[in-house]
Order: C-alpha cells, then structure tokens, then sequence
C-alpha cells in the first residue's frame, strides 16, 4: 500500500489535537461527565426540597407551645448541637414521616439564628 508522506503528520496532529481539545475542554472549558452532571443535579434537587420543607419547620416552630423554652435553650446552646435540639422538639419532622430530616433541621436553624 503506497501512503502519501504527508499522511503521517496529519494524523499525529489530528491525534495531538483532540487530545489538547479534551483536555481543555474539561479542564477549563466547563465540559462534565454524565455523572458528574448527574450528581449535580442531585445535590441541587436536594437543596431545593430542603429549601421547600424549611417553611414548615418554621411553621411547627411557632405552633410548639414550648417554643419560647426551646429557642431559649437553642441560643444557649452550641452551634453544633442545636440542630440536634431541633430534631427532638420535632420541627424537622416532616408530616407524614416519622424521623427528623437533619438537612431540613441545619436549614431551619440558621433561619431561626438569624432571627435571635
């Protein structure tokens, strides 16, 4: 088989190329793998339910007969804890779930700490 000369080169720069274009293109070109992608968009559909559910913490907060008690005992309390004392007043169970969310009890805490 008699290849042309100029075959040789065209090919390495071709293969050089795409390789440069990947690599730029993923690196600095914002390109994603599909699950990359997918992850994503499972973290903001996260973000976005817990957004959703942190008005009805709100909402059972300031329908606990306790609440005066239980906010006193949360801006006492140490940042780290107060989620916890959160899911045991029970404003970060949802209705219809039996256990707290603790994503939802972080999102209503720092709600209810900007309101202190």
């Amino acid at each position: 088989m008699n290849v042309p000369k100029w075959l040789k080169p065209a090919l390495n720069g071709a293969v050089v190329g795409a390789a440069a274009l990947a690599i730029v293109g993923f690196s600095w070109g914002g390109w994603l793998t599909g699950g990359t992608a997918k992850q994503m968009a499972s973290d903001q559909a996260r973000l976005e339910v817990v957004a959703a559910l942190v008005p009805i913490c709100m909402q059972q907060s300031s329908q606990d007969p306790q609440v005066v008690e239980t906010l006193a005992q949360l801006k006492d309390a140490g940042s780290y804890q107060r989620s916890d004392m959160l899911m045991k007043a029970g404003w970060a169970t949802m209705p219809g779930s039996d256990d707290p969310n603790r994503l939802v009890a972080r999102a209503c805490m720092e709600k209810l700490a900007a309101q202190f």
